[in-house]
């Protein structure tokens, strides 16, 4: 709950403040018998506390429509709209259940609209396409009144308004044609102060629903035990890390020598094994895990499953990477599920070459969303990126050819892998191979690049030539 101190609130101010306690009231009324100095004052608490208020638009004193403020300092004033102004919803405005209400929403607004009438509802849907106000034609509203709730939607960023011959700015705007509706409403979401839902660790279903344990059940399979590389040996042999840094590359052919599984074991012992485990011993803490990459809350909520086509000492199949018995469980045999996954891999390298493994990186949801409001999703996808990183580390100072992809089928992974899609389903692709002869000394830029000077730090980053 939020809550905002007033002090000291006395006299005229106190009775104005109890009389919005009481339920919605019309400004004039709430100001009136204040004293000029006492309507200032009140005036400033309430662009301050702008977001402990809702603005009920009433027309022919029926309430038609509220508007709730989702960030502070975020007041706003109804724009002027006649009969003559070309009119549109946004584009990224969006109607959804909140609260067992209808609401209306958009990244670009810091204000929510609680369309709890439904000829306000009516009226939003006739926004759907661009029209002069004077055309509108909504069930229970005059064109006047169409108008004054146009204005008040226009005002909070829920609707534009166009010009005499019918353009919109946001047409023509470069920063906003180039933002997706789905990527902008959820950087609104993942980001503090424009939105005022719950936000960070919450605990939300404490109590309610069990967490997901920190290690996922092992599917029922045959088991490949994996090589497990010496620490000391691991240090001795290994590059600098500046040196893989500077020669990490997203490389998309392969030698014609497989990789081994010896490779390979070394590659997931040193990337995703589960190195400990913490079971917690008070209330508000979860079972939390080590692994070579960091994560927030020590959750670890990324699994890793792996197709095989070509890797000398392991058969064709797809597996599960056990990253506390550091093995692999046989989940699928299928050789059309395993070329469907090649073939999507495939498609996301440019069709060039089929790879040699493809790892899928999966998510299981619930051990983010069980702590964290708002940014659950987002943390996971931070942690995605950090693996990849990871992986192109590892990949590099072993010889390995890495390449992190961007596109995947979220759906196909699910339906092969037996998943539930919204209890764990794909968020990122890597593919890895032997590196081919061709590539030599990966520190030197490839073709088509070339090194930018530097006095200091000789080939240190590189630009694409035009």
């Amino acid at each position: 709950m939020t809550s905002f101190t007033v002090s000291p609130v006395r006299g005229g101010i106190r009775e104005a403040l109890g009389r919005l306690a009481e339920g919605p009231a019309p400004l004039p009324e709430v100001l009136e018998g204040l004293r000029p100095a006492e309507r200032v004052q009140f005036q400033r608490f309430l662009r301050r506390a702008g977001h402990l208020t809702v603005r009920h638009i009433q027309v022919g004193g029926s309430p038609l429509m509220s508007i709730e403020q989702t960030a502070r300092y975020a007041d706003y004033e109804p724009a002027e709209v006649l009969a003559d102004t070309w009119v549109r919803l946004s584009s990224f405005a969006f109607c959804r259940s909140r609260d067992n209400a209808w609401v209306l929403e958009s990244p670009l607004a810091k204000h929510r609209a609680l369309l709890g009438h439904v000829a306000g509802r009516g009226l939003v849907a006739e926004l759907g396409a661009p029209q002069r106000v004077r055309d509108l034609t909504v069930r229970g509203l005059s064109q006047t009144e169409a108008a004054v709730l146009i204005a008040h939607l226009a005002g909070a960023g829920f609707v534009e308004l166009g010009t005499a011959q019918g353009r919109f700015a946001s047409d023509e705007d470069p920063t906003q044609r180039q933002w997706e509706f789905h990527d902008l409403l959820f950087h609104s979401r993942i980001r503090a102060g424009r939105y005022d839902g719950p936000y960070g660790r919450a605990y939300s279903f404490l109590g309610e629903i069990d967490p997901q344990p920190a290690v996922k059940p092992l599917p029922n399979g045959p088991c490949v035990d994996l090589h497990r590389p010496s620490l000391d040996d691991v240090m001795t042999n290994d590059q600098l890390l500046t040196t893989a840094l500077e020669g990490r590359r997203s490389i998309r052919t392969y030698g014609e020598q497989p990789m081994t599984a010896r490779q390979l074991g070394e590659f997931l012992y040193r990337v995703a094994r589960i190195r400990a485990r913490s079971t917690p011993e008070e209330t508000l803490s979860d079972e939390m895990l080590s692994r070579p990459y960091p994560s927030g809350g020590s959750l670890h909520e990324l699994e890793l499953y792996l197709s095989i086509g070509r890797c000398e000492g392991l058969d064709q199949g797809i597996y599960y990477y056990d990253a506390v018995g550091h093995r692999l469980v046989l989940v699928s045999d299928n050789v059309t599920d395993r070329e469907a996954m090649f073939g999507v891999a495939a498609i996301s390298l440019g069709l060039e070459v089929r790879p040699d493994v493809v790892i899928t990186l999966t998510s299981r949801f619930q051990r983010m969303a069980w702590k964290y409001r708002a940014i659950a999703y987002a943390t996971t996808l931070r942690h995605t990126g950090v693996l990849y990183q990871t992986m192109y580390l590892v990949a590099t100072v072993m010889g390995l050819a890495p390449c992190g992809l961007g596109a995947g089928n979220a759906d196909l992974s699910a339906q092969v892998l037996g998943l539930d899609p919204l209890v764990e389903s794909s968020v990122g692709d890597f593919v890895l191979g032997s590196r081919p002869t061709a590539h030599g000394d990966s520190a030197r830029p490839e073709a088509g690049w070339q090194p930018v000077n530097s006095p200091d730090w000789e080939e240190a980053t590189y630009s694409l030539l035009p």
